[in-house]
């Protein structure tokens, strides 16, 4: 059987935990048998703790995985201080991300994992975009595509406005968004996931879903005709859902993803119904790309050893959530 194609975990912030996370993530993986990756970053960040073979491409990664953390090496420009962030250092991480995508594009990596960046630093060093989701899909021509998944065993989310303040996702929210977003949702679950079925619960913006027009009459001019659009193309999906009751035990295992109206409706219940395991997934893209849910972690960033001080549990959970990606992707899925 042809070996599947590594992972590419990126850089991220140098000064934060993702060093740390990038050692612990192989220590965990190296014989585990769930695919290798390489890493995309400064060997000297983790020669010290870890062993590391220098790679120059993707493909010699799953060879030496099992013995060492295959680094394409990613110099950064000044010396690395953990904890203490430098816009100086800011071009190691967006070449990173650059290269990583780039070999997903062309099919030498299966998928793209990146590791926490600090916006501030990289916008200090005058980067353009408001963070990683919007440079990957400039990176893949596909800019205002892309759509912010965030997935856990127990949950997947998928918010249809984002990253703005509330009064602005209420003057956005809109029809044509709702179906647009449904409709990469939908079409994700089935090619990435393995869902051929894929069961979408539309939540109400208002409580109670608007309780008939007396809480709002949103769900009845902006939701309700997405929902009857949707079906009308086939798509299996419900609501519009009150938010308050939608996420409850006895409600998840009726669908497969919950398509809620704003950031906060989506990311609180999957947050504390599992933040160790919360993976975020960018949908909508040719490639496939995760990353763990938290962020730098400044303050508990320190020098990599053998021991890891931060908790690994989301970066594993999005190599794996990438691995199985790929593996549906190409096939190869249960």
């Amino acid at each position: 059987m042809k070996r599947p194609p590594p992972l590419a975990l990126t850089l991220g912030d140098p000064a934060g935990i993702g060093p740390q996370l990038a050692a612990e993530a192989w220590r965990r993986l190296r014989h585990s048998g769930e695919g290798a990756f390489f890493w995309l970053g400064d060997p000297r960040l983790v020669e010290r703790a870890v062993p590391v073979t220098c790679i120059a491409t993707p493909e010699e990664a799953p060879a030496v995985f099992a013995d060492s953390l295959p680094i394409l090496p990613v110099p950064c420009e000044v010396e690395v201080i953990p904890g203490q962030p430098d816009s100086r250092n800011a071009a190691a991480t967006i070449t990173s991300i650059r290269q990583a995508v780039e070999y997903a594009l062309a099919g030498r990596a299966g998928g793209v994992v990146t590791n926490p960046i600090a916006k501030h630093v990289l916008a200090a060093a005058g980067f353009p975009y408001p963070g990683h989701t919007e440079f990957l899909a400039a990176l893949c021509d596909m800019p205002g595509e892309e759509i912010m998944m965030l997935a856990s065993p127990q949950l997947r989310v998928v918010p249809v406005t984002v990253h703005v303040s509330l009064r602005r996702a209420l003057e956005t929210l809109t029809t044509e968004r709702i179906i647009q977003v449904a409709e990469i949702a939908n079409a994700a679950l089935r090619r990435d996931f393995g869902i051929m079925s894929p069961r979408l619960a539309i939540a109400g913006l208002n409580p109670h879903a608007g309780e008939h027009g007396m809480m709002g009459d949103e769900e009845i001019t902006i939701v309700q005709p997405a929902i009857d659009r949707l079906r009308a193309q086939g798509i299996d999906c419900r609501g519009p859902m009150p938010p308050d009751t939608m996420f409850s035990a006895k409600a998840r295992p009726h669908y497969d993803v919950a398509i809620c109206m704003y950031h906060d409706q989506a990311l609180i219940p999957l947050k504390t119904l599992d933040m160790e395991e919360g993976v975020n997934v960018t949908l909508g893209l040719p490639i496939i790309r995760t990353s763990p849910d938290h962020g730098t972690a400044f303050d508990i960033a320190g020098p990599v050893t053998e021991t890891c001080q931060a908790d690994v549990s989301s970066l594993l959970a999005a190599i794996r959530l990438a691995g199985e990606m790929s593996a549906y992707r190409e096939g190869r899925g249960s």
